[in-house]
């Protein structure tokens, strides 16, 4: 242990004589706000990469195949590809700091969506799938920037500090989806098909997320908490107090957390991946889609300076609660809702990003409370590969199961599922008790 702890603390003073920051709380603050806002510049510019995806992924897999059995299968894909991405970044987080793991990230995820844009120019289906792979690095690397926040923020600060993280997404994924004429234009200007549009805009925001993270992101605050912590074990008096220091990770709370944001991920993907389809096959237009989308992301993004307020103020589980009963009326609108009626779809859609970001942000703190530092990154990694897997289900499965039934009944399978939240916040309760 003391071995470790020595190699950390010397690397922070390797990398930038950051052995002031171990010592002074003062200090730790002060990085701790410049972290947060270097993440929130990065994620303005990661929340307009992440938008091109989610509002026409569908619909470019549509043009080029010709059916919408496999309409899903771009959101599939880039969330699979997530999924590995969220393993390896959250590996190269917790081994060199955020700063290469996020920066790495997003500039693959700005690689996989240069190829779309190829794949797109040249009709070559097989470079789409694996362009959009590749891609959903940027997606994974954008959801793990919400961790970076809390690395030095106190237990009642954490649900803030990812609050601060998301909500500065809004920005870019707000204005993404409602950039899609303007990009299909430019697009169109240049030779390239429309509906790759907004992926040229995909691969200009995640490079340059990419590049905040990589200049901007020191010192690096994920390397900083590691080594107070190690600090602090190795100042204990002896063997035994060095071993009572360290905190076992709390494996029902990582349960807890990772099963809210598993069951928010895979209702939401299903209903949102299906949504533009769904509009227009009843003859809405780009811009409309667009709108839609859009205050569907600005839902998942715009409240979360209040749900990071009422998860650290009124408690994690409330907040867990909320986000399936939000799900369940999304998904009963959606199911309801005229297929010419925008406001039904809107409300319904907004909804959607509501009760996704309520089963984010509780289930986020629940990660990070119930984690170490000398695990915490490789666990936020494993936990957000099951998000990404479960999105990738829920992709899939999505134009399987409209295809062949109806976005009727997708919606309210949808709403259902959500449900199951509840019981899982019981079962926690009762096993604490």
């Amino acid at each position: 242990m003391e071995h470790k702890t020595e190699g950390a603390v010397a690397r922070v003073n390797q990398e930038g004589r950051w052995d002031s920051y171990i010592d002074s709380p003062e200090k730790q603050h002060q990085l701790y706000r410049r972290t947060l806002m270097i993440v929130i510049l990065s994620q303005i510019f990661g929340g307009a990469g992440l938008a091109a995806g989610i509002t026409v992924g569908a619909l470019l897999a549509q043009s080029m195949l010709g059916t919408d059995s496999f309409a899903g299968v771009p959101t599939a894909l880039f969330t699979l590809g997530s999924a590995g991405a969220a393993l390896f970044v959250g590996r190269l987080s917790q081994r060199f700091g955020r700063r290469l793991g996020l920066g790495a990230g997003f500039l693959a995820g700005g690689i996989g969506a240069i190829g779309v844009v190829i794949s797109a120019v040249t009709s070559n289906v097989i470079l789409l799938f694996i362009s959009l792979f590749v891609y959903g690095a940027g997606t994974a690397t954008n959801l793990q920037a919400r961790y970076a926040g809390t690395d030095l923020a106190s237990s009642t600060q954490r649900a803030t500090a990812v609050s601060m993280a998301m909500v500065s997404t809004t920005l870019g994924a707000v204005a993404g989806p409602n950039l899609v004429g303007v990009t299909g234009r430019f697009a169109t200007s240049i030779g390239v098909p429309a509906l790759s549009g907004p992926f040229i805009l995909a691969a200009a925001a995640y490079i340059l997320a990419g590049l905040v993270l990589l200049f901007l992101l020191r010192p690096d605050p994920f390397v900083v908490a590691r080594a107070i912590e190690e600090r602090r074990i190795m100042n204990e008096p002896d063997i035994s107090a060095k071993k009572a220091a360290v905190p076992a990770a709390n494996s029902r709370g990582v349960i807890v957390g990772a099963t809210v944001m598993v069951l928010t991920q895979i209702v939401m993907v299903a209903i949102m991946t299906m949504t533009p389809v769904h509009m227009r096959h009843h003859g809405h237009g780009l811009n409309e889609v667009g709108l839609v989308i859009g205050i569907h992301v600005g839902a998942m993004y715009l409240p979360s300076l209040v749900t990071g307020l009422l998860v650290d103020k009124v408690g994690r589980m409330a907040m867990a609660i909320a986000s399936g009963i939000t799900l369940l009326a999304a998904g009963g609108l959606a199911a309801l809702e005229p297929a010419n009626s925008m406001f039904l779809l809107i409300t319904a859609l907004a909804l959607l990003g509501l009760g996704w970001n309520f089963g984010l942000i509780s289930g986020t703190a629940l990660i990070v409370d119930a984690t170490h530092p000398s695990t915490r990154a490789k666990t936020q990694g494993t936990v957000d590969v099951l998000i990404a897997l479960s999105g990738a289900a829920g992709g899939g499965l999505s134009g399987v199961i409209a295809a062949h039934s109806s976005y009727a009944t997708l919606s309210i399978t949808g709403g259902l599922l959500s449900f199951l939240l509840i019981p899982v916040v019981i079962w926690s309760r009762r096993s604490r008790i």
